[in-house]
């Protein structure tokens, strides 16, 4: 069934006037009267008989006429933009896929913010065991958080921060007896952090390009099990700006610039097109931007791109 045609059998039940009801669909009264005829052909019923210079509905027409027109409206409404959304009444789960090195930073806030605007909401915090896969395609995670480099080509993402990364150690480690140089920092003994169980990374190169080459003494899948580990031994680890604020003084660490040049490293947000225009959606990414962008020190962009 076109609805084109039940547009112009309500038009013309509202109207009584084929001149009318062309008047008020925007079309001309031989567009109208084609219309009414392939509708007559179709329902088997004159529908609308000349009564006078008007038209009225013939019984069957009648009965419809209301049903009809309420039929339309809730088309209409589909379509529709919604309602203002309101936070206070929303019901539902939001899973996020983060980093331990910026969840640290992130949760507390966020859920705070969370209680007292949105108490209906709750959120999954899952960790990168989903990185370069089709999570946000299958609507497996609703946002990822942190580095991103391997977004799938409609996927739409905001960048939040361009930051650099810092050693961290112990505050006794013995390499802050003097400065810090790249032969220093090169010699010291280091926690590699990979999920991917991974020894070489962007450090490695910037020391070869120096004719150095570091030891990487043990590799852990965390951030927060570095973090651990180096406060513990005399190993270094790596951390960034996002961390460290908070929670380096209660750990007995310290952190330091990284003595090569090592390019920056931008962290963002995101989420697949089926959520783009989602008011609860958009609400809670602006939450969780908001919360990102007052946790740590660095440079904060904005802007969603497709």
């Amino acid at each position: 069934m076109d609805l084109n045609l039940l547009r112009v059998l309500d038009a013309l039940l509202q109207e009584s006037s084929v001149t009318a009801a062309a008047q008020r669909l925007g079309t001309s009264p031989p567009s109208v009267s084609r219309y009414l005829s392939r509708l007559r052909r179709m329902s088997g019923d004159p529908l609308l008989v000349r009564a006078g210079q008007g038209l009225v509905p013939t019984p069957r027409a009648a009965d419809i006429r209301d049903q009809l027109h309420a039929l339309l409206d809730q088309a209409d409404q589909i379509l529709r933009p919604g309602t203002e959304f309101d936070p206070t009444k929303i019901e539902r789960t939001f899973t996020v896929q983060v980093s331990d090195l910026f969840l640290t930073g992130v949760a507390v806030p966020l859920l705070e913010t969370l209680q007292r605007e949105a108490p209906g909401v709750n959120v999954i915090f899952r960790p990168e065991a989903l990185e370069g896969t089709q999570a946000l395609r299958d609507g497996d995670i609703d946002v990822e958080l942190g580095v991103l480099s391997h977004l799938d080509p409609e996927t739409h993402h905001r960048s939040l921060v361009t930051t650099s990364m810092l050693g961290i150690a112990r505050d006794t480690n013995a390499l802050f007896d003097a400065p810090i140089s790249a032969q220093r920092f090169a010699d010291a003994a280091h926690i590699g952090i990979s999920r991917l169980a991974k020894t070489r990374g962007p450090i490695d190169d910037a020391l070869a390009e120096l004719g150095l080459r570091r030891r990487v003494a043990v590799v852990v899948p965390s951030h927060t099990s570095a973090m651990l580990l180096a406060r513990s031994t005399n190993l270094i680890a790596l951390t960034a700006p996002v961390w460290f604020p908070s929670v380096t003084p209660d750990f007995g660490l310290r952190t330091f610039p990284i003595p090569l040049e090592l390019p920056t490293v931008q962290i963002g947000l995101a989420w697949h097109p089926r959520n783009h225009a989602d008011p609860a959606h958009q609400w809670f990414r602006q939450r969780l931007c908001e919360t990102f962008n007052g946790s740590q020190p660095t440079t904060a962009l904005t802007g969603d791109t497709g």
